[in-house]
């Protein structure tokens, strides 16, 4: 069953710019490309490091730790980290690579909204 917070208005945030909100105890990264809006969980699942200091290339964030590199629009791994070789392969090891959580997001009278459940 759908929960839909509200979470911002429709013009607080510019085309290509990010920012965490906090929802019930929750840290998610907003994020707006072009006229969409899309919502994942502000901890990278690699290192922790916080996504919304990241910087954010189309749907693609990058976390500010590690390089670790997260499609918002289905939490897909693009990047693991930004290491190569044998300290890649350890880091694989160590923590297999896992996406970052979606939320789905609507807008409905000019507030953007996140699905909680």
């Amino acid at each position: 069953m759908s929960r839909f917070v509200d979470v911002a208005g429709v013009g607080d945030l510019a085309d290509g710019s990010m920012t965490r909100v906090t929802v019930e105890g929750r840290d998610l990264l907003l994020a707006r490309v072009g006229d969409r809006y899309y919502s994942v969980d502000d901890h990278c699942p690699h290192m922790g490091g916080r996504l919304s200091h990241g910087t954010l290339d189309g749907t693609t964030v990058t976390c500010p730790r590690h390089g670790s590199q997260f499609d918002i629009t289905t939490g897909r791994v693009l990047r693991w980290t930004h290491w190569t070789g044998i300290k890649l392969a350890l880091a694989k090891m160590l923590k297999s690579p896992r996406p970052v959580k979606v939320y789905p997001v609507r807008t409905e009278a000019e507030r953007v909204q996140v699905d909680l459940e």
